[in-house]
């Protein structure tokens, strides 16, 4: 319904502007949680420098067979990321070691090119958008704060029991 769309809108625009307050390492670390509460596998956030356009590194199975690599750009959510930004991270992909799997996140927005350049390379794109609503669907950085219960009769309680 309209009330609880708008109250899951304010809830993304505060998240987000939230999340524009703290490190692009705390972001890094965010993408990596969001994975895990998706249950797409453990992973970890790559040292800050010299990570060759890597932050982060999710291992799908036990034992790292599928590896999916991540980037994380926590940009003013106004920005418009081109597909020069996703062609350098499909470099990286590129390795050593090669992975086929990328996920591409940001707080801002994409390009028509950067999308279509992804989709034909591979790589998922997660706007800012699309983010703070995977937060709220998987409970990332958000909390419960009142649940509504519905009820109906349950017709088998009076169901023994009919007049004859």
């Amino acid at each position: 319904d309209s009330i609880h769309k708008t109250l899951n809108e304010n809830l993304a625009d505060e998240l987000l502007d939230i999340i524009m307050q703290r490190s692009p390492s705390f972001f890094e670390q965010l993408v990596v949680d969001l994975m895990k509460a998706m249950d797409y596998g453990d992973g970890f956030r790559t040292k800050y420098s010299g990570d060759d356009g890597i932050d982060g590194v999710i291992n799908e199975d036990k034992l790292g067979f599928n590896l999916i690599y991540t980037q994380a750009k926590r940009w003013n959510p106004d920005v418009t990321i081109g597909k020069p930004e996703i062609q350098k991270f499909f470099g990286a992909m590129m390795g050593p070691p090669r992975i086929d799997k990328g996920l591409f996140i940001t707080t801002a927005k994409f390009s028509k090119g950067a999308r279509e350049y992804a989709e034909a390379q591979h790589i998922i794109l997660v706007d800012g958008k699309q983010l703070t609503a995977l937060m709220i669907e998987y409970g990332l950085g958000v909390s419960v704060q009142k649940v509504y219960k519905i009820k109906r009769v349950d017709t088998d309680y009076f169901e023994d029991d009919i007049l004859t």
